[in-house]
């Protein structure tokens, strides 16, 4: 078994954050892309060629499905990083670092998390047993000023021990749920429970929850929002954004470049656009 180094030797190892790097456009990375083109001109794009080697996995024959964790985590990515925020019956508040998550409508307002199996008597973590009794939770988004304190709240603390407190957040009201959101994030949802659905393995074991929430309030820092958008748009550069990779590893989003859809009636009696369907029919 390959012993991989203290994690503090490996920060250690690595170059200073860069403080002073800002969110930038630039070009895209191909602006004379051609319809039926395929890849663009990057420097190993070759790789992605449709010749390439590929590996096949069989999801029926593997034993052990935990491998799976690792690739897929690592595959499907980026990931934004969700702050559940729950209360239990109690009124003791939650706090916890969701990456299985991201929107799935905007009419209505609605958001997925998906929440793994817990060891309690009803397979269910505390985040997830609290939004089932209460019908109710809140999700905070993640900027880099936030992040280290983010991920402390993962920490595998008692039921009765506040992660806001260890994080050193600080819980805001919420208006139309119980349980508060984070007040330092720049863009909270309230939300209420509207699907909960329970995942199976193979075997019958209850092994996660998808959990939608309909949100009911948005709470939306005002220096983040693009004040020549009628501020509806919120602006990368302030706003900052962290995703999720695999393992420990996190992103930062300081570059963007923009790409119009195509619209077929503008595009349909082209050169270009013949010359793809001609040449796509050709190989059937």
């Amino acid at each position: 078994m390959t012993r991989h180094p203290p994690f503090e030797q490996v920060q250690n190892s690595r170059p200073d954050f860069d403080r002073d790097a800002r969110f930038t456009y630039t070009k895209t990375p191909q602006v004379d892309w051609k319809p039926g083109q395929g890849l663009n001109n990057l420097p190993g794009a070759e790789d992605f060629h449709a010749a390439t080697p590929f590996r096949e996995i069989d999801v029926d024959s593997l034993t052990d499905k935990g491998p799976l964790y690792k690739m897929m985590t690592w595959a499907i990515t980026p990931r934004p990083v969700a702050m559940v925020s729950t209360m239990n019956q109690d009124g003791v508040t939650n706090l916890a670092p969701i990456s299985y998550f991201n929107e799935v409508n905007h009419d209505p307002p609605m958001i997925m998390i998906s929440l793994v199996a817990g060891s309690t008597s009803n397979g269910l973590k505390d985040t997830a047993n609290n939004i089932h009794n209460l019908k109710e939770f809140c999700v905070s988004i993640i900027s880099e000023p936030l992040i280290e304190a983010a991920n402390y709240s993962s920490i595998n603390t008692p039921e009765e021990v506040d992660e806001y407190s260890l994080c050193g957040f600080t819980k805001r009201q919420s208006k139309s749920v119980c349980p508060p959101h984070i007040a330092e994030s720049a863009f909270s949802m309230e939300c209420v429970l509207a699907h909960s659905y329970p995942m199976y393995n193979d075997s019958g074991k209850h092994t996660a929850t998808a959990i939608f929430g309909q949100i009911k309030r948005f709470h939306v820092k005002e220096f983040v929002l693009d004040p020549e958008d009628s501020g509806w748009k919120l602006l990368p550069e302030k706003y900052r954004p962290i995703s999720r990779l695999g393992g420990l590893t996190y992103a930062r989003s300081t570059i963007g470049y923009e790409l119009q859809r195509p619209v077929w009636d503008q595009v349909k009696d082209t050169e270009e656009v013949k010359a793809a369907l001609t040449k796509s029919a050709s190989k059937m």
